[in-house]
């Protein structure tokens, strides 16, 4: 399959290749899109052989539901009904990087919610995105345009890497400004829970409704059994192709633990990559050190972490070792992916 691949940034947008685009998700096919969030691959939600699709070229588990997005509050047609809470938190947050869990209507495959009588539906603030969806003319299923299990991507460039011959068309637009997938948020409990943290945070959330809560599961290794009501929450995800250990601690301590670690890889033969910070990247005496930002803008270190991941994998490494963060804020959902990264291989020190 070839695969077309047209550039271009919000401010000056390619309308010609956003309808081409659009032509394809209405034919069926497979388009790569920007998100505010990370780039997504998108099928017509509506036709399960369309959303089959995504599953077959990301390699994506049958059980991993999909979220669809849509380009208005127009989502009537889709769920049985809206609860007053999901309507209040659409009116703050949307368009915004938040997923609202919602019972489905008859008319969204079981294919796109993965056999679950919900679904998650979003509404992306990227205007390329909105624009390709409202082209369409049909709600677009999308997860992370990227390789199951693998970084999800925030550059066009990565998403070539990965789906170059098994999508029709990508619309590349500048790197994505938050960096990790959205929160989602279950609607059909009372009250509301968050089954996967992201950039509208738990704070933010309780402004708006004190009792919301985060699922406890979200940030524990996932049982076998677990039937996951949204994205992410079963499988490895965001995992680099070298074993990925977190170091979590006092940063002294921290510091001390991965350069013994470095120096023993050292003495058989092996290198290391270190995902560091601004303020600690000059702290180690040797392996190949990537700085995610400063520990004073958590925004700044959730933007970088999957190109960091990825940037790592350019270099070959034997082995990954991660500093950890305060799971505060972002913090959370920053370390809700490094914990999926490294399969839950963590090291207290």
């Amino acid at each position: 399959m070839n695969t077309k691949v047209v550039k271009m940034n919000e401010d000056k947008m390619n309308i010609n290749a956003i309808e081409e685009a659009a032509i394809i998700i209405k034919g069926g096919g497979l388009v790569v899109f920007p998100t505010e969030t990370v780039y997504g691959l998108g099928a017509n939600a509506l036709d399960d052989k369309a959303v089959s699709k995504i599953f077959e070229a990301k390699g994506r588990p049958q059980d991993n539901p999909l979220i669809i997005h849509v380009a208005d509050f127009n989502i009537k047609e889709y769920i049985k009904e809206l609860p007053f809470i999901a309507t209040k938190l659409m009116e703050e947050f949307w368009p915004g990087p938040i997923t609202f869990i919602l019972n489905k209507s008859d008319i969204v495959p079981l294919t796109t919610s993965a056999g679950l009588n919900t679904i998650g539906i979003r509404m992306p603030s990227n205007k390329i995105a909105r624009e390709l969806i409202l082209k369409s003319g049909v709600p677009i299923a999308a997860p992370s345009a990227n390789i199951s299990g693998r970084p999800s991507p925030t550059e066009v460039e990565r998403c070539i890497e990965d789906l170059s011959g098994k999508v029709e068309y990508i619309l590349g637009g500048e790197g994505s400004n938050i960096g990790l997938e959205s929160t989602i948020l279950d609607c059909t409990v009372e009250p509301p829970c968050i089954l996967r943290p992201g950039a509208i945070t738990l704070e933010m959330l309780k402004e708006v409704k004190e009792d919301i809560y985060i699922d406890p599961a979200v940030m524990k290794m996932p049982s076998k059994e677990l039937k996951p009501k949204a994205p992410g929450m079963k499988y490895r995800h965001y995992a680099p192709k070298a074993p990925l250990k977190i170091i979590r601690g006092d940063l002294k301590k921290t510091i001390a633990k991965v350069n013994e670690i470095v120096q023993n890889c050292i003495d058989k033969e092996k290198t290391v990559g270190i995902i560091a910070t601004e303020e600690t990247k000059s702290c180690y005496n040797n392996g190949i050190v990537l700085s995610l930002g400063s520990r004073k803008n958590l925004d700044v270190i959730a933007k970088n972490l999957f190109e960091c991941l990825r940037a790592i994998d350019d270099k070959n490494v034997d082995l990954i070792l991660s500093e950890s963060f305060d799971e505060l804020g972002i913090g959370i959902a920053i370390m809700n992916r490094l914990k999926k990264s490294a399969g839950f291989d963590i090291l207290d020190v």
